[in-house]
């Protein structure tokens, strides 16, 4: 494997920016301390990018962004607000999208790393991997040991990984909760993936239910691909299925449910309460207006920016876990 300028760093016990005045010839750093450098960029093979030492630095000035779908409006914003904020930092992007599929994840990964990228950003708790498959995340990992990598909605713990994501077990517990105390009893969770995300609201729907010491019912959780009308004509088929309230993992879930409830003749909020996930253009685009949770993703992408800047500057103090708190965004889906 290729050394880059980060292990150089951590061998000779300097920060990056220490190493980058060696390479430029600075004369900012002590005989002994560039001479430890050199030795050390000696003794792994180390070679500067030499475009790039040309313009005086050891980088690129460039970010690679990987994704699952741009399609999706979720991180079709995500990139959005991240390449804005990374280019009031003056650094470029190379954007990758992988689909789901984890050899492709690992692939793409792998094309990005070959660009000489300074950081690699992950976009989506998809890339954070299943619970309980540690080698979902293994090429996360061995990514890390060549660039710093910042994952967005999703937490991996390893080196040299930053991740910034919201606390969505809470933010699933506090709605479930809020269905709870105006007398809902049949609890729909609708889910369309088994992401990281998507395992944490599972988690706080159940706990919120055993807490009030109602039961965990297997026939009110359905996993179903995220088409609205899809979504719709699947909850029509299912004719014996009860539930007084839904909350779906995205919004486009719970729009399918609120177009259910106009097909089946139920008043929103009043017999059915719906709330979605992520307060997207679809919750205030359908009728009634839907009550959505906003994690805050723009928030998410500043803290990645900014964690960026710092750790490719040297500093090790950067927190490698760092939550977002979600907010209940109240429409006329619900009534609490």
């Amino acid at each position: 494997m290729a050394v880059n300028i980060y292990d150089v760093a951590k061998l000779s016990g300097v920060s990056i920016a220490t190493v980058s005045r060696v390479v430029n010839g600075s004369t900012k750093v002590s005989e002994k301390t560039r001479r430890k450098v050199l030795d050390v960029m000696e003794q792994c093979g180390y070679t500067p990018n030499v475009f790039a030492r040309g313009l005086g630095l050891d980088s690129m000035k460039t970010i690679g962004i990987l994704c699952p779908d741009i399609s999706d409006a979720f991180i079709a914003q995500a990139v959005a607000f991240l390449e804005e904020r990374l280019h009031q930092y003056e650094y470029d992007c190379i954007l990758g999208c992988s689909g789901y599929d984890l050899e492709a994840k690992e692939t793409h990964t792998k094309m990005l790393l070959s660009k000489r990228i300074d950081a690699l950003i992950l976009v989506s708790s998809t890339y954070a991997g299943r619970e309980r498959h540690p080698e979902d995340v293994e090429y996360i990992k061995e990514a890390a040991k060549q660039t710093p990598v910042f994952l967005i909605n999703g937490f991996v713990e390893g080196k040299n990984i930053y991740c910034s994501f919201c606390d969505d077990f809470k933010a699933t517990y506090d709605v479930t909760s809020g269905f709870i105390r105006r007398g809902k009893k049949k609890i729909l969770f609708l889910c369309d993936s088994y992401s990281y995300s998507a395992s944490k609201k599972m988690a706080g729907y159940e706990a919120a239910l055993r807490d009030a010491g109602y039961p965990i019912r297997g026939e009110l959780k359905f996993y179903t691909k995220n088409r609205i009308h899809h979504v719709r004509d699947m909850l029509l088929s299912h004719k014996n299925l009860e539930f007084d309230s839904v909350f779906a993992v995205e919004d486009g879930l719970a729009v399918a449910a609120l177009k259910y409830a106009k097909v089946k003749g139920i008043s929103v909020p009043e017999e059915l309460s719906v709330v979605g996930y992520n307060n997207s253009p679809l919750s205030v685009s359908c009728e009634p207006e839907l009550t959505s949770v906003d994690s805050r993703i723009e928030q998410q992408c500043y803290i990645a920016v900014e964690n960026i800047v710092k750790v490719l500057e040297g500093n090790t103090e950067v927190s490698h876990r760092t939550i977002v708190p979600c907010e209940i965004v109240k429409r006329c889906t619900t009534d609490f």
